[in-house]
């Protein structure tokens, strides 16, 4: 076979258009209030299981923040930015705040305290909500004095319709029989499950058999072959 199917196709970058809402549109809608200025709140904070989202909506929430010629930092690898580098922009983000050790855990405070006398906004996640952090409580009190949202996980019917939406956006039908599978053998978050939804389509069109579970069936084995 071909090098056609094994070259699966990075997922789209995050973005506030395409991430997929299930029972957190209310999330949705505060984060896009925000950036159009029609809420005065300024921090918020996103809490939930791993997979739900929180990293697709903070990096969703920068491009967007971009788009509105916003400037944003975004604190990596459990690494607060500088708080000079902090007053500079307009929107600092903040993924997995328990990730921080005790030093970034003050300066993500301190920079805090630097957004109730100024401007620009603050957007930080964790696995949990802000009071069973364990971090320090002063940090975890003001994260909840802003605006909280436990991001719910998609449910299995959630990811069954976004693949079929998407597959239909790649001009074919993808049958129910096939998404069943794909979410029983696969990865189950939803860039995988994209991913894999894209070289079935490829794989589809290479060998010029119409998706079918025995397709599919055929496709993951090859790429678990080739990992």
């Amino acid at each position: 076979m071909k090098q056609l199917v094994f070259d699966i196709a990075p997922p789209p970058l995050p973005s506030l258009q395409n991430f997929v809402i299930g029972l957190n549109g209310e999330v949705l809608a505060t984060l896009r209030a925000m950036l159009e200025g029609s809420i005065h709140e300024r921090v918020v904070y996103l809490w939930g299981g791993a997979g739900c989202g929180k990293s697709h909506l903070l990096h969703g929430f920068a491009a967007a923040a971009s788009a509105h010629h916003l400037r944003s930092c975004l604190a990596r690898d459990a690494k607060m930015c500088s708080e000079d580098d902090a007053a500079l922009c307009d929107v600092l983000l903040v993924d997995d705040v328990l990730a921080l050790d005790a030093q970034n855990q003050n300066r993500l405070f301190n920079i805090m305290n630097r957004l109730r006398d100024g401007s620009g906004l603050l957007l930080a996640s964790g696995p949990y909500a802000p009071m069973h952090l364990n971090i320090r409580q002063d940090l975890a009190s003001r994260l909840a004095q802003g605006l909280v949202f436990q991001v719910k996980c998609l449910s299995d019917e959630d990811k069954a319709q976004a693949l079929m939406t998407h597959a239909q956006g790649r001009g074919f039908t993808l049958p129910r029989d096939v998404v069943a599978y794909l979410l029983s053998k696969w990865k189950r978050d939803l860039p995988s499950l994209m991913a894999v939804l894209e070289a079935l389509d490829r794989y589809s069109l290479e060998v010029k058999r119409p998706i079918t579970v025995p397709l599919a069936r055929e496709v993951l084995a090859l790429l678990l072959k080739s990992s």
